[in-house]
């Protein structure tokens, strides 16, 4: 088998492993830079899509150079929009010039006056500094839905002409209500400033003003605002995820309330085993910190104890070798263990914990249904489709799988080469 066609079988494994659902997925160059980004209703039926037999020239241009393929969950087709085009702005892939440069593309609109107006647009009024825009995006339909799910978030007027009493989206708690004075002029733009720095992709900036916010109020015993800005931000996760710093932190601490942890798992170590029919079986550790990869700390394990393709026992092996040296060498334990399985894979593992005297948390995720398994509990925790939280615990699985299975190549290859 050629290199292309071995790398092509790779991204098709790949395209195996997307889920059914809405989101936006990447495609990355052998130097790990993002070289396209699209959307999709369904991950898996499209990003297959581009491994059909009937391929434009710059299709196959495209496939040629990708090297790997990631993918971001979101609740709809419509929020996968915006993440789409924030990604686009932010990253500028080389094969996404078509959306950065089309001017008919529909556009988002904030007016310029005492009570902004939040609109989609197909053009830029003529008048210079009537405006600000953004975008532009590919579907005004899904924008349309995806100003909807912002609007549940941040709430803003859409009013032509203001009213003179509050109209049935003041009631629904989708506009303020700023025709009746129920919101003051400074308050509604800070409002306005949350909503442009979103449309900019600055999550991080953001998302760490709401956070002081929320300690702010919660500070002042001010409970019901600071609970509003909590469901903001939880809310706004979802499309912070282009920017990898500040999801780290809204994933961890959504994991520690997923999972119920004293503390939020700064260092989280994950584990797979790879072998096919029990031959050249190894397994490997990835290290995470803070939700970011750690590659320094990654560790790879050549299974010595024979035990045929007995996938517990590799693992019970793996976790054994890890933890008992850095019991041993008096080192620190990570904060969370996830395991890639099911059920029995998490028994194998909280097995060898036990015998060691370590209280460490630790979970597992089963591929099929991406169902999340914990001690003392016999069915799966249940966790939205789109969580932050289970989003970092892919990010974390699927980077062991594929660091497990570069190691179990490798040891292929010598074995063929005979070194």
């Amino acid at each position: 088998m050629g290199l292309v066609d071995k790398k092509k079988n790779i991204l098709k494994q790949k395209v195996r492993e997307l889920p059914v659902c809405a989101g936006v997925y990447l495609f990355k160059d052998d130097r790990g830079n993002i070289i396209y980004v699209g959307k999709a209703k369904c991950l898996k039926k499209r990003v297959n899509s581009y491994f059909s037999r009937l391929l434009s020239d710059k299709t196959q241009a495209l496939i040629s150079r990708t090297e790997d393929i990631e993918y971001i969950v979101t609740p709809s087709e419509a929020q996968a929009q915006l993440l789409e085009s924030a990604l686009i702005k932010e990253k500028q892939p080389h094969y996404n010039i078509s959306l950065k440069d089309d001017k008919s593309f529909p556009l988002v609109g904030i007016s310029r006056e005492d009570f902004p107006i939040v609109s989609v647009c197909r053009k830029k009024y003529s008048k210079k500094g009537k405006a600000s825009y953004y975008g532009p995006y590919t579907s005004a339909a899904d924008l349309r839905q995806a100003l909807k799910a912002m609007r549940r978030i941040f709430g803003f007027r859409s009013c032509r002409i203001m009213p003179k009493k509050a109209c049935l989206y003041y009631r629904l708690k989708l506009c303020p209500g700023p025709c009746e004075a129920r919101i003051s002029k400074k308050d509604y733009n800070d409002t306005i400033e949350q909503i442009k720095l979103f449309l900019s992709s600055r999550y991080e900036e953001l998302l760490h003003k709401l956070s002081g916010k929320m300690r702010q109020f919660s500070t002042e015993k001010k409970f019901e605002e600071a609970a509003r800005l909590r469901d903001q931000i939880n809310a706004l996760s979802i499309f912070a995820q282009g920017r990898i710093h500040s999801t780290g932190l809204n994933e961890l601490e959504d994991l520690k309330l997923l999972l119920k942890l004293k503390k939020i798992p700064e260092r989280i170590e994950g584990f797979d085993i790879s072998n096919i029919s029990g031959r050249q079986a190894t397994g490997s550790m990835v290290s995470f910190y803070n939700g970011l990869p750690d590659k320094d700390n990654y560790r790879r394990f050549r299974i010595k104890s024979g035990c045929g393709i007995d996938d517990y026992a590799m693992l019970r092996e793996v976790i054994s070798r890890r933890y008992s040296r850095l019991k041993n060498e008096g080192r620190a334990l990570p904060d969370l263990i996830l395991i890639d399985g099911g059920k029995g894979h998490l028994g194998a593992g909280k097995q060898i914990l036990d015998a060691l005297g370590l209280d460490t948390a630790v979970i597992s995720i089963a591929k099929e249904k991406e169902q999340i398994f914990i001690p003392d509990k016999a069915g799966p925790l249940k966790a939205r489709i789109d969580s932050p939280a289970l989003n970092l615990i892919r990010r974390v699985r699927d980077e062991a799988h594929r660091f497990a299975l570069k190691y179990h190549h490798l040891l292929r290859k010598k074995k063929i080469i005979g070194k």
